[in-house]
């Protein structure tokens, strides 16, 4: 099926240089995964991607468009104050939260290239528990010591960029206390593959949490050894290649699914 929503009266891909064009074909692949997995909200929440080759300058979708019909064609281009550059869209902009939340992470985190922001609900459920994010398992105690948390301040604004950006400090990983989950990476795979597992590891929460039972209590060696191995030199993040190892077959998943999001 062929879910082409927005078809710009240009050919975007000889407009920007081969190399937006391959990050604009992964950002709408991630979309797209996002909606797959569960993890969409209507039109809300972003996607974003450093534009290559440059600093201050990242793709947003356009506001108004399901996750489902991104494709790589419709991608606006942003500077990190919202300034629009390049918007093959017609008659659609961008979601003013996208460019207040993405655009300060992205001028203060050049290590950073992706960011995903989600409304889950299990996601939000956690965001609003007091004792954050809980060790209950192997998924859980990969994020157990590498989550940062904002406080919510209402929807957000400008003035908030400085507070978020101090809190996110040089974690990948941000529960936005009682509004959802942010995850950042050096590419659109990583931050993929964080985002997925740090929904799932809410899932697992809200569903244990929902048993009424004892948690199994594990010692603070055994959290901060499995939490070690996750990290850069550990063996499951050898294993797991930052999300590159399962991107080509993700992708391939969605040609099969729908290829439109190439276009």
């Amino acid at each position: 099926m062929n879910t082409s929503f927005i078809k710009p009266k240009i050919s975007v891909r000889d407009h920007v240089s081969p190399q937006e064009w391959e990050a604009r074909v992964h950002l709408a692949a991630c979309y797209r995964l996002i909606d797959l997995y569960g993890m969409s909200d209507h039109i809300s929440n972003h996607v974003t991607v450093r534009v290559p080759g440059t600093q201050n300058e990242f793709l947003i979708n356009p506001y108004g468009v399901l996750y489902d019909q991104m494709t790589a064609s419709c991608m606006i281009r942003i500077d990190i104050e919202g300034n629009i550059l390049f918007n093959p869209s017609e008659g659609y902009e961008v979601n003013r939260s996208g460019y207040i939340i993405h655009g300060a992470i992205h001028a203060v985190r050049h290590d950073v290239d992706c960011i995903i922001h989600t409304h889950t609900l299990t996601g939000m459920t956690v965001a609003s528990m007091q004792c954050g994010l809980l060790p209950i398992a192997q998924m859980s105690m990969r994020w157990v010591k590498g989550v940062s948390y904002h406080d919510y301040e209402s929807i957000v604004n400008m003035d908030e960029r400085e507070r978020m950006v101090r809190d996110l400090g040089d974690s990948n990983v941000m529960i936005l206390r009682n509004h959802g989950l942010l995850t950042c990476g050096r590419n659109i795979p990583e931050c993929f593959n964080r985002m997925f597992w740090l929904k799932r590891a809410c899932d697992l929460q809200v569903m244990f949490l929902s048993c009424n039972q004892q948690m199994i209590r594990l010692s603070d060696e055994v959290i901060e050894k499995t939490w070690g191995a996750y990290q850069p030199g550990g063996t499951r993040h050898k294993q797991q290649k930052q999300g590159l190892l399962e991107w080509p077959a993700l992708l391939h998943k969605l040609d099969v699914i729908d290829p439109s999001f190439r276009q």
